[in-house]
């Protein structure tokens, strides 16, 4: 196992690599950038998706932008650059040094990754602050949202779909099928809107916050009253995040658990008498539990770092979702990069947790005896 996760681990770097090369080399061919930015907002026309980037958290045009230095015609450097006629080419080309792309694309991912490997992730292009305190900042929203979506998923789905196989083909099964089906097909940010007007919104219910991860105030509460406050905040966003959640791992249960149940060991097992508990969950379940443990990786993945896009805007949950539509959309690369870094990084690493568990719960899997 030893020389397995050796090799898994000496994987993760040309992995890694790979991942940002591709998604370098996208980015050089989508169209506007920092530059075009900045010379969009000199000359009013600015459209950017959000209007978060100049606001509280501290635009950093207005001190580290060069200044505009006359309008002298244009000339070849502008003319690259749509709407940069009647600039100085001088301002253009303090543009192009300040962002970076005074050096070629192969020079600037060569730097890039050189720094993110001393994690050193530079600062954002348009907000006065550090990539990393950036991603500290939003964080705690991502880190609530992920693990208590990922726990209330399993702590509810693996029971309920241990009990659907027991009762395969009854009337639980099939109810509870039909039940989980409707909510997988409803979208979780129509789910976030019907919670926010029926319970946040002040035309029915007004039983649960609106907007925030805490409320005013939650420095000076008692132990109790911040735990009672965030889990208050947190309670419709997880509601509708999760909902579609239960589908996917309720049935990735019952059907692994289907497989096992037919299998020939657990007639030997009844036959020699053992109960029907002691068979499901002394020699069953750590078999059909090996698939529930390999989805583990992407269902902790995706609760993290995906899917709360819409949600976070809902309920004004600042975290990292959003933060990456925000940076992709203002053509903020540090953020970009950083973020994409991060989770490739954080996604191949419990990939390899995963396999180590794996072989944990059922010692007879020899990873190193099959090609890596």
């Amino acid at each position: 196992m030893s020389s397995y996760l050796l090799k898994r681990v000496l994987l993760i770097v040309p992995t890694l690599l790979g991942i940002m090369l591709i998604s370098f080399a996208i980015v050089q061919f989508a169209p506007g950038g920092p530059v075009e930015r900045v010379i969009a907002q000199i000359s009013g026309t600015d459209v950017a998706a959000t209007a978060r980037i100049g606001g509280g958290q501290g635009d950093g045009l207005s001190s580290s932008t060069p200044s505009q230095s006359g309008g002298q015609g244009g000339g070849e450097v502008s003319s690259k650059y749509r709407g940069a006629q009647g600039l100085d080419p001088a301002f253009i080309k303090q543009l192009e040094k300040q962002f970076g792309f005074d050096k070629p694309a192969p020079e600037r991912f060569l730097l890039m990754m050189k720094n993110y490997l001393l994690f050193d992730f530079g600062k954002s292009y348009f907000r006065d602050v550090s990539v990393l305190q950036l991603i500290k900042e939003k964080l705690p929203v991502s880190v609530s949202l992920g693990i208590w979506m990922t726990l209330i998923t399993y702590l509810i789905s693996i029971p309920l779909g241990i009990r659907k196989a027991v009762h395969d083909g009854e009337r639980f099964d099939t109810w509870t099928s039909g039940l989980l089906v409707v909510g997988y097909a409803i979208p979780g940010f129509l789910v976030a809107v019907f919670l926010l007007v029926m319970f946040a919104g002040g035309s029915f219910f007004q039983w649960f916050p609106s907007r925030g991860l805490t409320s005013e105030g939650w420095s000076q509460m008692s132990l109790l009253g911040k735990v009672v406050d965030y889990f208050w905040h947190l309670t419709l966003p997880l509601i509708a995040m999760s909902l579609g959640a239960f589908t996917t791992m309720t049935f990735l249960t019952r059907n692994s658990f289907l497989d096992e149940i037919r299998k020939q060991y657990v007639l030997t097992a009844q036959a020699k008498g053992l109960g029907q508990r002691q068979v499901l969950y002394g020699h069953v379940f750590r078999n059909a539990m090996l698939l529930i443990i390999a989805g583990f990786p992407g269902a902790f993945i995706h609760a993290f770092f995906s899917g709360s896009l819409l949600i976070e805007t809902i309920f004004s949950l600042d975290g990292l979702g959003l933060l990456s539509f925000e940076s992709v959309i203002n053509r903020d690369y540090p953020v970009v990069f950083a973020t994409l870094y991060i989770f490739a990084l954080l996604g191949l690493v419990v990939n390899l947790i995963s396999d180590f568990i794996y072989t944990l719960v059922d010692p007879r899997i020899d990873f190193e005896t099959r090609e890596v």
